[in-house]
């Protein structure tokens, strides 16, 4: 409002005399604030050219699959078409599978067997000649059992035949010595190995098929051949002995075989062609496809490693310029859109700090995701739009999207229809998405938006430029992708940069306006009249604050706690009290005066303790102003008129309404509790009634401070005209069998009490 009042224009006075005295400290402020944000703009635009350094392309068409392109284009230099991530990672899976594992020919493995055949025979010997010979046959019996050789009587009675038993020992030992030097595999050989490499005691390697490997098998048939004539108890049992204490001679060697794999790994040459210098990469008139595109891509990847542009032109200082005056000039269109249209924002350093960090990790991911040929469809824009969306509205982050949009399409990376539509449409739906869903709980509703965009999108491209079906089902798939992540990023960092930007979003909003919240809950069981009047004024304060386009849903939830401080003395606010009590008969007005206007600072403590944001602790000073407690400072006069009475001690401790949201609170909070005690509260007295408060808000300087328009006050007023209006609207008289008694207080009932007093107690 124009008037300010005489200690806001004394304010307002000296500031303007600082300001004439000190030209040359006001010129400096004017150039370190807007020059800060400046500053902030190039430094962006320089980030992202570092980022980019790529020299621009003169036309952007050719890099497009589908088109046409304008002018042959020919190879000022020779380069590399090198294969994709996934084709080389294909092809060195299929070379490192191609390497046969390494087997080390361990001499020494004969002697450890050997030496366990050995002891085995040696301990037969001591048996036979410990025990008593008519329990031999029993003790040669339990000790094959004990290792695990499967005794019959036959087998048993070969054991106590010293003749029989000495052949069958020398036979194995003899296949050992003649076979373990070969290399006997393991049993653990896969199948599907047809060939391993043996490195020999020598250092040599030599390559072995599988078929002339001895595996255990093979060599327990090659160690019967050397038993031949000693029947069949006699084989059996040397092949019990021999698998008892088998080793293999070739021993698995791991490090050695991922070493060689490794080398054939590396061997597999990253380039699938080569384009000489003076070869035409795609002719004038002729479409783009797949093959072309990729020949144009790499020709630019190389230019940029030198430092040229497609004309085959060294890169110079004027490239540089103009990449980062591109980048700015894309960028000043969201400046130019914060300083004209949001100078809130525009003084908010916090809050450009918090847009200048998106834009630059979209870039820096943009970056990487071209680096490494991942899909334009994995770009971050949802993330970024989604916080902006959530801290201040969708068509900041529609514009943000936008210009993001435009602004890494310009890259040269990115150059083309494709990067650009995708990045925007994804972008624009993650804006729009969060005016749809308001809760984070629906994460997964605006999850679905931007997944379906990203799908349109995709479908979109692959018509336009010809893909296939596998290829648009990627681009699809990405974007799905970039939709889940992102949209559970924006919900993780949302409370972090909430809390960076003092921000009140509309999703906290939502989760404090749960009436089974701690305070609210207290209040409706602690100060049930409180919580009564504090849903009428809720009611009355979201219908005002809509009707002028203010923060309806800010408006109804500092409605909702601007009253907690009375949680700490109910009793003394005639809301709360049982008819004829009140605890004010016995108090001085000046203590009277002094609890009601406690409640102000007791509810910002109570505030204060459940962490309240400051958007909503706002409305707990405000929506009082400076207004005095009139009805306890004219009872103290009454008691004593030659009393000096400070006024201040009688009046709420401020400040006036700083917001449209809390001025209007401050009316609706008046005007519903005078309605209260309206005697006959038709529409036109209620009119008169909305006239006379609010102009008496008007006369005391209580909306001086307040952003609210005259036009929007008289919007205001017939908004709670007509709220309280249907509040206390006549009902219908159904008729009765017979009429009521008259109650006896009937005529006590309806007096009213003084408007001051329901002030004192309720507003």
């Amino acid at each position: 409002m124009a008037n300010r009042g005489s200690k806001g224009q004394s304010v307002w006075r000296r500031a303007a005399i600082a300001l004439e005295e000190e030209p040359e400290r006001r010129w400096l402020s004017f150039v370190v604030h807007h020059g800060a944000r400046v500053l902030l703009l190039l430094l962006t635009a320089l980030g992202v050219y570092l980022l980019f350094p790529a020299p621009r392309a003169p036309d952007a068409t050719v890099f497009e699959r589908g088109v046409v392109a304008p002018q042959d284009v020919i190879a000022e230099v020779a380069f590399d078409i090198p294969k994709i991530p996934a084709e080389l990672l294909r092809e060195q899976t299929e070379a490192a599978s191609g390497v046969p594992p390494v087997y080390v020919l361990e001499p020494a493995a004969s002697d450890s067997v050997l030496l366990g055949i050995g002891g085995l025979f040696a301990s037969i010997d001591s048996i036979l000649v410990d025990v008593p010979p008519a329990e031999h046959g029993a003790s040669i019996r339990n000790f094959m059992e004990r290792n695990r050789l499967s005794p019959t009587t036959n087998s048993v009675n070969l054991i106590l035949d010293p003749q029989r038993r000495t052949t069958l020992q020398r036979s194995i030992e003899r296949a050992v010595r003649e076979l373990y030097p070969l290399g006997v595999a393991p049993s653990s050989l896969s199948q599907g190995v047809s060939t391993i490499r043996v490195a020999m005691p020598s250092g040599a390697e030599r390559l072995v098929p599988r078929d002339s490997l001895v595996m255990p098998d093979r060599f327990y048939s090659l160690a019967a051949e050397r038993l031949r004539g000693q029947g069949a108890d006699a084989l059996e049992l040397q092949r019990l002995i021999m698998i008892r204490f088998f080793e293999p001679s070739l021993i698995y060697d791991a490090e050695r075989t991922e070493a060689t794999r490794e080398r054939a790994r590396a061997a597999v040459d990253p380039v699938r062609t080569r384009v000489l210098q003076g070869e035409r990469i795609v002719g004038a008139h002729e479409q783009i496809g797949e093959a072309e595109e990729e020949r144009l891509r790499a020709y630019q990847a190389e230019l940029t490693r030198l430092g040229r542009g497609m004309d085959g032109e060294e890169s110079g200082t004027g490239r540089a310029i103009g990449a980062v005056l591109f980048n700015a000039l894309v960028l000043g269109i969201l400046g130019a859109l914060v300083f004209f249209f949001r100078r809130s924002l525009y003084r908010d350093l916090r809050g450009l700090i918090v847009l200048t960090a998106l834009t630059l990790t979209v870039a820096t991911t943009a970056s990487l995701i071209a680096r490494f040929s991942l899909p334009v469809e994995l770009i971050p824009v949802t993330f970024a739009a989604l916080i902006v969306a959530f801290l201040w509205d969708g068509r900041l982050g529609l514009t943000l999207a936008l210009v993001l949009a435009v602004l890494i399409g310009g890259q040269t990376p990115f150059l083309g229809v494709t990067a650009s539509f995708t990045i925007a449409v994804g972008g624009a739906a993650a804006a729009f998405s969060v005016r749809v869903v308001r809760r984070r709980t629906k994460t997964w509703h605006f999850v679905s938006i931007v997944a379906v965009a990203y799908v349109a999108a995709a479908v979109t491209i692959g018509l336009l430029r010809e893909r296939g079906l596998m290829e648009t089902g990627l681009s699809m798939g990405w974007g799905i992708t970039n939709a889940v992540v992102a949209s559970l990023l924006a919900i993780g960092f949302l409370p972090l940069l909430e809390a960076f930007t003092r921000i009140t979003t509309d999703q906290t909003l939502l989760e404090l306006s749960d009436l089974n919240a701690r305070l609210l809950k207290r209040l409706s069981l602690e100060a049930p009249g409180t919580y009564a009047h504090t849903i009428a004024v809720a009611n009355l304060t979201e219908a005002a604050a809509n009707a002028v386009d203010a923060n309806g849903l800010l408006a109804r939830v500092g409605t909702y706690y601007h009253d907690i401080g009375k949680l700490v003395k109910p009793q003394y606010f005639i809301e709360n009290q049982p008819r004829g009590r009140n605890p004010h008969d016995k108090l001085k007005p000046s203590m009277s005066a002094a609890i009601i206007r406690s409640h102000v600072m007791e509810g910002l403590k109570l505030a204060e303790q459940d962490k309240l944001p400051e958007a909503v602790k706002r409305f707990i000073p405000e929506h009082h102003g400076t207004q005095q407690i009139s009805f306890f400072y004219n009872r103290a006069r009454e008691l004593d008129p030659d009393a000096q009475l400070n006024p201040a001690d009688f009046a709420y401790p401020g400040p006036k309404p700083q917001t449209r949201e809390t001025a209007i609170l401050m009316l609706a909070d008046t005007v519903e509790s005078a309605a209260r005690v309206l005697q006959d509260p038709n529409p036109v007295r209620i009119r008169e009634m909305v006239d006379r408060l609010v102009s008496q808000k008007l006369a005391e300087g209580q909306l001086d401070q307040s952003p609210l328009t005259l036009r929007e006050i008289d919007q205001i007023k017939d908004s709670l005209t007509n709220v309280l209006t249907g509040m206390y609207h006549h009902r219908v008289d159904y008729p009765t069998a017979s009429p009521p008694a008259p109650a006896p207080v009937a005529k006590a009932a309806s007096e009213p009490r003084p408007r001051d007093a329901v002030a004192a107690g309720g507003s």
